[in-house]
């Protein structure tokens, strides 16, 4: 056979890759193919001014993540990719659960523009523990700047299940100890990817810049999802303010965010749906304001993020 006509197993295997992302969202669209039918009618009646801003505070959120992953890391990132393979990493994040969809995309960018695998590794792991430590901060702020907003006794999580949470991260912190002291093999990579994370957040925060572009950018993150929220409750007719909204926002990502499920979906929706109601929002209102946001944030952005996620494979830059 002639030498053009023979296809590299490389060349094959990237080809599938561009696909990949394409089929599964196909396959996600039929599957979850009434959430798509609800959120599209409810939004055909919603006030479009507001649903304009609720989609500009989409787009913010791809700008700040591609802020927070920069202050992440000591080198500097070519602006313009980098915001390509948030907004394809978004489309990733959707599939695989707890984040991994967009880590795998980001690690993969960082490692293309040179980033040596411990370097991007620690940068992975600093996004991961600034994000959740910053709303926290953020939810604290508002629970002081706004203490009658919050009804304490319907929203505060029970002994019981503060006992269980407990004792998931404590199985949590004594398996991972295990397995370092017992398995052998996973003492010299764990060590060599601490000093090199210890290294590199020292570097960054010795940089005000990139400590504003981190911490920053990881305390308006919380706020900008909540302002998609807002914008499309008020779309609506949602009787919440902002302020509640975010609240609502707040608490439900933080009781629920550690369940994995791709994006946050289901569990974080059912925790928001409760934390709107219980601050005096109708049910049926409650469940179309989070209809609504996830249609404008997950699909109306999937398809030309996976085009964005293909053609970047395509061009080798992931």
């Amino acid at each position: 056979a002639p030498a053009c006509s023979r296809v590299s197993p490389a060349r094959l295997v990237r080809h599938a890759l561009t696909l990949l992302p394409l089929l599964l969202i196909g396959a996600w669209a039929v599957a979850d193919w009434h959430t798509v039918r609800d959120g599209a009618v409810r939004l055909a009646s919603a006030h479009p001014g507001w649903l304009l801003a609720g989609l500009f505070f989409t787009c913010m959120g791809w700008v700040i993540a591609a802020v927070v992953r920069q202050g992440a890391l000591p080198e500097r990132l070519p602006p313009g990719l980098l915001l390509a393979s948030q907004f394809a990493a978004g489309a990733a994040n959707q599939v695989l659960p707890a984040g991994l969809g967009a880590h795998a995309v980001t690690l993969r960018f960082l490692q293309n523009r040179g980033i040596p695998l411990a370097r991007a590794t620690a940068s992975l792991a600093l996004y991961s523990l600034v994000k959740p430590i910053a709303k926290t901060a953020v939810l604290l702020a508002f629970l002081v700047a706004f203490p009658d907003l919050l009804h304490l006794g319907q929203l505060v999580p029970d002994e019981r299940t503060l006992l269980m949470v407990a004792a998931g991260v404590t199985l949590g912190l004594v398996t991972a100890g295990v397995l370092v002291t017992v398995v052998r093999p996973l003492r010299r990579p764990l060590l060599r990817f601490l000093r090199t994370a210890l290294t590199d957040a020292r570097i960054l925060h010795t940089r005000p810049s990139r400590v504003l572009a981190l911490w920053g950018g990881a305390a308006a993150t919380p706020l900008l999802q909540a302002s998609v929220i807002a914008s499309v409750g008020f779309a609506l007719g949602l009787p919440l303010s902002w302020t509640q909204v975010v609240l609502a926002h707040l608490l439900a990502s933080t009781a629920a965010g550690a369940v994995p499920a791709p994006g946050g979906i289901g569990p974080v929706d059912a925790a928001l749906v409760f934390t709107m109601v219980t601050f005096g929002a109708p049910m049926g209102l409650a469940a179309a304001t989070v209809i609504g946001y996830r249609v404008l944030t997950v699909w109306v952005p999937l398809l030309p993020g996976a085009l964005v996620l293909s053609i970047m494979v395509q061009r080798k830059i992931l």
